[in-house]
């Protein structure tokens, strides 16, 4: 053990001993949106402690992601950045669970009269009908996911400016299906394209391979954010949303 390390450490203790309590680091939250004159000091992704203030303008705007699910600020005036409310761990956890590429048979929920949109229930799941970049952990098998389950569709994806496309089905009524990462192996910063069923200009999705999967709500704002995998991180904030 180094001297400095010694030092630390008996200064804990002796603290400990005299009943004199350490103050636990702030929680921080992650900027996930932002708008107005003064988003150019919100950027997305940059971290905010719990127990700090923002000083927002008129017409500003400030969507924080903590622990404690998602939090629009907004109006002119001081705003503490963190709030009351039971934990979203639980949707936090369900939302990034690792999911095999079993087919899943769902579609809009009906409420009352009225039909309620299907939501991509898994952050993991590529969203059809987005394009951009994809954060991943498990390349063996991408799991896809589209709303509408109203008939069999079957998508063509293959390797930007490549002629070879390997066809993802989806069954009527299932909403899920799963690429077979043996036939078309998806690498750290490769760009494919995604066409739909009636065969037009296809949507461009770029994987970005994440060496694990954050553990924590603010870790994975902050890793979404930082690798521009911005459906996902607007998926998070969506289903983090807190009702205050």
């Amino acid at each position: 053990m180094s001297w400095d390390r010694t030092l630390a450490r008996t200064a804990v203790l002796m603290l400990a001993s005299a009943g004199i309590a350490l103050a636990a680091p702030a929680v921080a939250g992650v900027v996930v949106k932002s708008s107005g004159p003064s988003a150019g000091q919100y950027p997305v992704g940059k971290k905010l402690d719990d127990a700090s203030s923002i000083t927002l303008r008129a017409g500003d705007s400030v969507t924080v992601l903590t622990d404690g699910g998602t939090r629009v600020i907004s109006g002119a005036g001081t705003h503490r950045v963190g709030a009351g409310g039971a934990s979203k761990r639980s949707t936090f956890a369900v939302l990034t669970r690792q999911r095999s590429g079993a087919r899943v048979r769902t579609g809009a929920v009906r409420s009352g009269t009225s039909a309620v949109a299907a939501s991509n229930p898994n952050l993991w799941n590529l969203d059809v009908s987005q394009g951009g970049r994809m954060c991943v952990v498990d390349t063996g098998a991408i799991n896809m996911w589209r709303a509408d389950t109203t008939e069999e569709a079957t998508y063509m994806f293959g390797r930007s400016g490549s002629d070879f496309n390997v066809p993802v089905t989806f069954s009527a009524g299932v909403s899920q299906a799963s690429l077979d990462g043996d036939k078309l192996p998806v690498a750290d910063g490769q760009a494919f394209t995604l066409t739909g069923p009636d065969g037009g200009t296809g949507s461009t999705v770029e994987f970005v391979v994440l060496d694990e999967a954050p553990a924590d709500v603010e870790g994975m704002a902050a890793a979404l954010a930082s690798n521009g995998c911005q459906s996902q991180l607007d998926l998070l904030a969506d289903r983090m949303m807190m009702v205050e």
